[in-house]
């Protein structure tokens, strides 16, 4: 039988300015803070709640969480 490793699940954490508070399209890609590559979620979400909670106060701040490894095996 042979044995399985678990899938690496890595997740982005970045953000910037946008061009509507209620979507995900950025003003002005080239400049995105990329805060970093995490391995977990729950890692991800902490890191990504700092930087939300960091730029409150500015409605056209947004900080999203990218489920890299979607992206690498989409079939999964």
């Amino acid at each position: 039988m042979e044995e399985t490793t678990p899938t690496q699940r890595l997740h982005l954490v970045m953000g910037g300015r946008v061009t509507d508070p209620r979507g995900h399209e950025f003003a002005d890609p080239e400049s995105l803070h990329v805060v970093g590559v995490f391995s977990s979620y729950e890692a991800a979400e902490s890191a990504w709640r700092g930087q939300a909670q960091r730029t409150v106060d500015d409605a056209e701040m947004k900080y999203v969480i990218v489920h890299i490894h979607q992206l690498l095996t989409p079939g999964e």
